[in-house]
C-alpha cells in the first residue's frame, strides 16, 4: 500500500468516527430537550395514585399476619451434614451421601 493509500483511509475512517460522534451528540441534545419540554409531574410519576375500593369501611379487615418470622429458631443447635468418626460409630447417619469418586482427591502433603 502506497502512503497516500493510507492518508485516504485515515481520512475516511475520522470522517465516519466524527459523523458518528456528531450524530449521538445531536440524538442526546434532542432527547434532552423533549425531556425540558415535558410536564415534570408527568416524568416523576411511574404508577397511579392508589384509590379506595367502592364499599371498602363495610368489608371486614384483612387478616392478620402469620406469627412466623421466616427466621431459623435459635434454641436448635445446626448439625454437620457429616458427622465426625466417633459420632457414626455412636450410630448418628450422615445427611448427604458420600462424594462421587471423581470428586475426591489426594490429601494435601504437608511441606
Amino acid at each position: 500500500m502506497s502512503a497516500d493509500h493510507n492518508k485516504r483511509s485515515y481520512r475516511l475512517d475520522f470522517l465516519v468516527a466524527a459523523a458518528l460522534v456528531t450524530t449521538g451528540l445531536v440524538m442526546s441534545g434532542l432527547a434532552l430537550t423533549e425531556l425540558r419540554a415535558r410536564d415534570p409531574q408527568q416524568l416523576a410519576q411511574a404508577t397511579q395514585p392508589l384509590q379506595s375500593t367502592p364499599g371498602a369501611e363495610t368489608k371486614p379487615p384483612a387478616p392478620a399476619e402469620p406469627a412466623t418470622t421466616g427466621t431459623r429458631p435459635s434454641n436448635i443447635p445446626p448439625e454437620p451434614a457429616r458427622p465426625d468418626a466417633e459420632a457414626q460409630k455412636a450410630g448418628a447417619k450422615p445427611v448427604l451421601p458420600p462424594a462421587p469418586a471423581e470428586k475426591t482427591a489426594e490429601p494435601i502433603k504437608e511441606r
